[in-house]
């Protein structure tokens, strides 16, 4: 990993408020909210869905996770928000994964693999899965704020889903276009510079990523309007810029 270079995962850091990130992914992040002020809540309120729906899955009598793509630990993590379920993590940044290790030192129900989430059967198939995860029961597979950065998450997405039991839950979150910001296009050209090429989706190909899942209502809405735990503001949601989508397997 080359450090003088913006990285997605830590500029995402950044803006949740964390402390593993350089500062050359600060200046980019800086870039970025510049051009959609909205980044800093944005990226809040990506972050607080992940915290609703791990416990919404747990009050489900689901009790073990894997989150793909799972970036820097910082505040918020989904072993912090249900400590008595085991989750794994997967990143292919190996600066994720070095802080992933300290984060979950001595914490047996966590822990991390190196990993490219777009190759399922390696993530299936490594011993830490072997270990905390058991897929003839319910799981909760979690692909939050990544998918926006895979142009075909299809063959993948379909993968993980035939290997989860009936019951089992995926929860996507993705960045959109349907805002409708005026400097969408420049936000996305700014991203090009990290080396993650973003991909919007509009509504109905958010929905398409959970093809022959159930879909869990409210269905495809804006981050903070899945599931919120205060009324709504007056803030408009769509200033959340990411869409949250959560299928069951029957």
């Amino acid at each position: 990993m080359d450090p003088d270079r913006p990285n997605a995962a830590r500029v995402y850091d950044y803006l949740l408020g964390g402390a593993c990130n350089f500062e050359p992914d600060r200046r980019f992040a800086e870039r970025i909210v510049a051009a959609m002020p909205e980044a800093r809540s944005a990226a809040r309120e990506n972050r607080d869905f992940l915290r609703r729906a791990v416990r919404y899955f747990r009050a489900r009598g689901i009790t073990q996770f894997l989150d793909l793509g799972s970036g820097i630990p910082t505040v918020g993590n989904v072993h912090e928000a249900v400590p008595d379920a085991r989750v794994l993590y997967v990143d292919v940044d190996p600066i994720a994964v070095a802080h992933s290790e300290v984060e979950l030192a001595g914490c047996p129900r966590a822990e991390v693999v190196l990993a490219d989430m777009l190759d399922p059967d390696t993530v299936l198939d490594s011993a830490a899965a072997g270990r905390l995860l058991d897929l003839e029961q319910p799981i909760a597979v979690l692909m939050v704020s990544v998918l926006h950065f895979v142009p075909d998450p299809m063959p993948a997405i379909r993968r993980y889903v035939e290997a989860m039991a009936p019951g089992s839950h995926l929860a996507i979150t993705h960045g959109t276009r349907d805002a409708r910001h005026p400097n969408n296009d420049s936000a996305a050209r700014l991203y090009d510079e990290t080396g993650s090429t973003s991909v919007s989706r509009d509504r109905a190909q958010v929905e398409a990523l959970i093809d022959g899942l159930d879909l869990v209502e409210p269905g495809v809405v804006w981050t903070p309007q899945w599931h919120p735990d205060t009324a709504p503001g007056d803030s408009d949601p769509r200033e959340s810029l990411i869409y949250a989508v959560v299928g069951r397997r029957r």
